[in-house]
């Protein structure tokens, strides 16, 4: 199995797609909760702020696209990892445009673009945890197994392992890294039976923190040069138990990020960006 990845978490670009007015109404949701237009876009405004001024990274914004209700998350579109950038075939036909505008940018930032157009493949990004070792995988309603497979052709370095998603919508909604060899994850059993396979599949050994809430286990992971290691994470008033715990962390830059009204649309921390290491001669 592969080493550690050098620069793990240390990123340069973002990229990110505004919110269209119709995710309110048309988005794909599990529950049917009311969305606040105005506070969903607050929230993005924030997040977005975070990247570029507060971490200093180069951010691509596409503009939305108001025939494509859940393009603001634009992590389903793309899996990229080193100079390698896999387009998706999201799981649900009505998402799978938004590739388009992704591989545009993918391209502009001169990254290698890999299609994934067998017709019988589906991939979301947001079942794709990337370890810095390695790849899982989650098998769900929108990720299925040759899907898996060609995100393993496309990135040989790692080994790629797929996990059951039995709950929830995608691997991530209840999983991410907090750090090098560190999955944080939600206190669900169908959670704590994903990570349990994980652990068995894997030859390196992970550390686990569990936080109470499945949705506030999504954060995002950066080794950034001038800021040393940063969690971007759920707030407190979103949830309070899960923050405790993140509080805990003594060595990292602990930045809360609002996202009470994209989980609606079952959107999570992740969901959001596309994270980039672009080396200078690329």
């Amino acid at each position: 199995m592969a080493g550690l990845m050098a620069g793990f978490g240390c990123y340069t670009h973002a990229v990110v797609r505004g919110i269209p007015r119709s995710l309110a109404k048309e988005a794909l949701r599990i529950s049917q909760a009311d969305v606040d237009s105005t506070k969903a876009q607050r929230e993005y405004d924030d997040y977005v702020q975070v990247l570029r001024t507060t971490l200093g990274l180069e951010v691509v914004e596409l503009p939305a696209d108001e025939t494509l209700p859940d393009c603001v998350f634009v992590e389903d579109a793309a899996v990229v990892c080193g100079d390698t950038a896999l387009i998706t075939r999201p799981g649900a036909e009505s998402r799978r445009r938004e590739t388009e505008a992704m591989k545009g940018a993918l391209k502009d930032l001169n990254l290698n673009i890999v299609e994934m157009t067998d017709e019988n493949a589906t991939l979301d990004g947001g079942d794709v945890l990337f370890t810095g070792r390695e790849f899982f995988v989650g098998l769900s309603k929108r990720t299925n197994q040759r899907g898996a497979e060609i995100l393993a052709d496309a990135f040989k370095d790692y080994a790629v392992s797929t996990v059951p998603v039995l709950e929830g919508l995608h691997l991530k909604s209840f999983c991410s890294m907090g750090g090098p060899g560190l999955i944080v994850i939600g206190s669900s059993e169908p959670a704590q039976k994903a990570v349990k396979i994980m652990q068995q599949m894997s030859d390196h050994r992970y550390d686990k923190l569990t936080v109470p809430d499945d949705l506030a286990a999504n954060c995002i992971y950066m080794n950034l040069p001038n800021k040393g290691q940063v969690l971007l994470h759920c707030t407190g008033e979103d949830y309070p138990e899960s923050v405790k715990v993140f509080d805990k962390f003594k060595d990292h830059l602990l930045i809360p990020v609002s996202n009470s009204e994209k989980v609606k649309v079952d959107g999570a921390l992740t969901c959001c960006s596309v994270l980039i290491n672009k080396k200078p001669n690329n």
